[in-house]
């Protein structure tokens, strides 16, 4: 996700700049430290070798930081149904005991998407690793006429129309942006693969709420939650948990 206008603002007066909140709300300036830092941690693993993506990345980060800082102090149960976290800057929610959405109708899936497709849908993405299982936040930036072929703004695309609904990465990094869609892969992989598979899930309130808490499982029992990236926790703030569709329930 890019900023809107970035380079017209800087971290000086980070906490002041808050709109109606103001740096003295106490849980506002507690969420904005944490997400500054957990992010300024990840830019600094970043792998790049291009100054201008990191320089526009730190540049956009205090917008997008009291962006989400905003939305989880003001933002009523009644409308999102997870807890807010203050001292990690993150969603909490009871987590399941086994993954959401590994046995999903793949029917109703499809013509789910079929339905509801559209430019900015956030959607919830099943990735399988060595590692275990979680969940990922993404959203549709690309689909073809016929609502067929979706593409997702980081996961790429997804065949709805031939009921590809899984793909393999093409290499052991589950960040790796190349990836091949894979027409066998209908099933779910078995735990002794090293390779990483992707499967797009039909929207519910259990898969979104382990998306946006970030609730991982390994192949026998829970596992620590994941921390979800800047990018993640503001489509998280995109949600529409009345029906997941970008048009609200009547």
């Amino acid at each position: 996700m890019t900023s809107e206008n970035p380079s017209s603002r800087s971290q000086t007066g980070f906490f002041g700049e808050s709109g109606g909140l103001g740096g003295s709300h106490a849980q506002f300036t507690e969420i904005c430290t944490a997400l500054y830092e957990r992010e300024l941690l990840a830019l600094s693993h970043l792998s790049t070798n291009n100054a201008s993506i990191l320089k526009r990345r730190v540049g956009g980060l205090p917008y997008h930081v009291r962006s989400v800082a905003r939305f989880m102090v003001t933002q009523s149960q009644s409308l999102f149904p997870l807890e807010v976290d203050t001292h990690n800057g993150s969603w909490y929610g009871k987590q399941p005991n086994k993954c959401p959405g590994l046995s999903q109708d793949n029917e109703k899936c499809v013509l789910w998407y079929m339905k509801n497709t559209d430019y900015g849908l956030v959607v919830p993405i099943l990735v399988q690793s060595i590692e275990g299982l979680t969940i990922e936040l993404d959203s549709i930036d690309m689909f073809r006429d016929s609502l067929s072929e979706i593409h997702l703004n980081k996961h790429g695309w997804f065949n709805i129309g031939q009921k590809q609904l899984t793909k393999t990465l093409a290499s052991d990094d589950s960040h790796n942006d190349q990836v091949t869609d894979d027409p066998k892969k209908e099933g779910y992989s078995s735990p002794q693969l090293s390779k990483t598979t992707l499967t797009i899930l039909k929207p519910t309130k259990p898969i979104m709420s382990s998306a946006c808490c970030g609730h991982m499982w390994n192949y026998k029992t829970k596992a620590s939650p994941r921390s979800l990236s800047m990018r993640e926790m503001r489509l998280s703030t995109q949600i529409n948990w009345k029906n997941f569709t970008l048009t609200p329930a009547s």
